[in-house]
């Protein structure tokens, strides 16, 4: 990996970062007249911990990592559009991932004004590593890898992914949003080994919380110290840091509703391939399935009340739907919308 400095935009180097009224206060108080807030409607008058730090010692203690290799946003996504404007001088750098994959990767390389090349995984959603690092060039910075894949649910291959990270002068994110259902380690364990990963994990779909948009990212103190230069001040809400407190308070539920997706998983995956369809490998949530006639199933589940997401025209995806495990009630409604359809 080159220096740290020599990843980074030096107009972001250089930045001394907004410092809100909380930033400048450590301590304990009971009068607070520094940040021009309504002195009534308590607790929500007041703006919440710029840096969660409550939220990120719970963090800590589940995930065993340490609270200064934490940065927590809204939502993965704003981690994503952080490493980019961290790391990425418009117009000049790059970013290389693999497709098919998320798209808000691309997405955020575009807002941002950052090619965005792709490498094509083979017809099992395999990466192969040597093929990525020869697309690499000079202007790459950023490498984005999605493991659990979506929307092809497959892990990528550990080894391929440390060879990537360990053979790339640049940041390697490795974005494992779907990781709690794969029953594999996390790649969060690896940090002091990688000093250029960057790992984003979220409460979006194992932990239920979708709604109150809370993305983790984990990084070394140096990367996760750029990240808070940019965020906005207050860029995690009150009401989401209590949300996320309660949540992660409760193991026994998260480890409850786990097993019941993946029992289901099982379930719906025999039952769609004994109606003869194949079905992906999945170690996230969701299935992918090809279904011949893609758009025709959607729009007839679709009117029976049922959405699953149409990847008919994603790359290596054609006639292929996304479905996500529910509940058994809701798998059985797809089943049987599928069954009648074909």
């Amino acid at each position: 990996m080159k220096a740290l400095k020599d990843l980074v935009r030096p107009n972001v180097w250089n930045l001394e970062p907004y410092s809100s009224a909380r930033d400048e206060f450590h301590g304990e108080a009971s009068v607070f007249l520094d940040a021009n807030e309504n002195p009534w409607n308590a607790p929500y008058n007041r703006y919440p911990d710029p840096m969660q730090w409550r939220l990120k010692h719970r963090i800590s203690q589940l995930k065993h990592v340490p609270v200064d290799h934490i940065f927590l946003g809204n939502g993965s996504d704003e981690a994503i559009d952080l490493v980019i404007r961290v790391f990425c001088e418009p117009g000049r750098d790059e970013i290389l991932s693999i497709a098919p994959s998320y798209g808000m990767y691309e997405v955020s390389a575009a807002v941002n004004n950052v090619a965005f090349h792709k490498v094509l995984l083979d017809e099992r959603f395999r990466l192969d590593s040597e093929e990525l690092l020869r697309e690499v060039s000079p202007a790459t910075k950023v490498i984005f890898l999605c493991s659990p894949n979506n929307p092809s649910g497959n892990l990528l291959d550990r080894e391929e992914v440390c060879r990537v990270i360990r053979n790339f002068e640049g940041i390697v994110v490795v974005d494992e949003a779907y990781i709690d259902f794969a029953g594999v380690p996390s790649f969060r364990h690896d940090l002091d080994d990688y000093p250029n990963l960057v790992v984003l994990q979220t409460l979006s779909k194992a932990w239920g919380a979708a709604g109150i948009r809370l993305g983790m990212a984990f990084a070394s103190p140096e990367i996760i110290g750029l990240m808070n230069k940019m965020k906005y001040p207050y860029n995690v809400n009150q009401l989401t840091q209590e949300k996320a407190l309660e949540l992660l308070s409760d193991t026994d539920r998260y480890q409850e509703q786990l097993f019941l997706v993946l029992r289901e998983r099982t379930r719906v995956a025999d039952a769609l391939r004994e109606m003869g369809l194949k079905v992906y490998p999945s170690d996230a949530n969701f299935l992918l399935v090809e279904v011949g006639d893609a758009n025709g199933m959607y729009q007839s589940l679709v009117a029976r009340g049922v959405i699953v997401r149409n990847r008919n025209s994603v790359v290596k995806c054609a006639g292929c739907l996304r479905i996500t495990i529910g509940t058994p009630e809701e798998n059985d409604q797809v089943l049987n919308g599928i069954k009648e359809r074909l």
